[in-house]
């Protein structure tokens, strides 16, 4: 008889969104998981750093960010949107945040998921140990793995941590062939964006065995007026978005170097 017990699992939630078209093929529902373990200046969801439930002004009003809820009840959102994954071989991601920080909750999404017969997918960046990685990979489809640099003083600096074991996990998830492993890269002003530091990480990327794909994805500052919601400073500052020709640029590079599919956004 099986054992349903994974629906009763209960996490921590701050948004829960549908129809979208990023974050893994078709259409999706992307769940995202509260708490992170990096600082990443230029994150776009400051909401999702901290595992606590805290409130944002918005228009001048607060709005309540983190819910706790079982697999069961996210289930009921994805089931009600499977007609749309079948048209689109969409899915279920779950992002962050780090959604690596609730393993089980992560693990048991991803079973509900596949129990259902649906494309999983994960929007990380491998901060976890290895082991509690291992044991999601037989419910996940594709891992979105963000590769933000190679040098692990400079994105201590960035980020808070540094990414010695994100980098080895990368490593560790390509050589067990358990799932499409695709890397992603944030292209941010000062921290990364020059040829030299992106094509260091597609060339590890290329040595991936299994990895065909990197994307990078444009930094934004959409995330500014939540900084402000939440009585913090904005750390990128009035930093410049790069442009659509620069974008290029790096991707015809990344071609030229290695043989990976180079993809703007993702």
């Amino acid at each position: 008889m099986e054992d349903y017990s994974y629906l009763n699992v209960k996490g921590r939630i701050f948004d829960i969104q549908r129809y979208s078209i990023h974050d893994g093929i078709g259409i999706r529902t992307i769940v995202f998981l509260k708490g992170c373990a990096l600082r990443c200046r230029w994150c776009c969801n400051p909401e999702s750093q901290s595992y606590e439930i805290e409130a944002m002004m918005i228009n001048g009003k607060p709005k309540v960010y983190g819910r706790d809820v079982t697999v069961r009840e996210v289930m009921q959102t994805v089931r009600r949107d499977m007609p749309y994954y079948s048209r689109s071989d969409g899915g279920l991601t779950l992002s962050g945040g780090e959604s690596l920080l609730q393993p089980e909750f992560a693990e048991a999404l991803l079973h509900a998921g596949k129990a259902l017969g649906v494309n999983t997918a994960l929007e990380s960046m491998g901060f976890a140990k290895y082991e509690t990685i291992e044991k999601i990979l037989p419910y996940l489809d594709t891992y979105l793995m963000d590769i933000k640099h190679m040098d692990p003083k400079k994105h201590e600096q960035w980020c808070g941590k540094e990414n010695t074991m994100m980098v080895e996990n990368a490593r560790k998830i390509a050589a067990s062939g358990m799932t499409h492993l695709i890397i992603r890269v944030p292209v941010v002003p000062g921290f990364n964006d020059t040829e030299k530091e992106l094509v260091d990480i597609a060339r590890f990327a290329d040595s991936l065995p299994g990895v065909d794909e990197i994307n990078i994805l444009p930094y934004h500052n959409f995330g500014e007026g939540k900084y402000k919601g939440l009585g913090r400073d904005y750390p990128m500052g009035d930093a410049a978005k790069p442009t659509q020709e620069k974008m290029q640029g790096f991707k015809a590079a990344i071609e030229r170097a290695t043989n990976l599919y180079c993809q703007i956004g993702g």
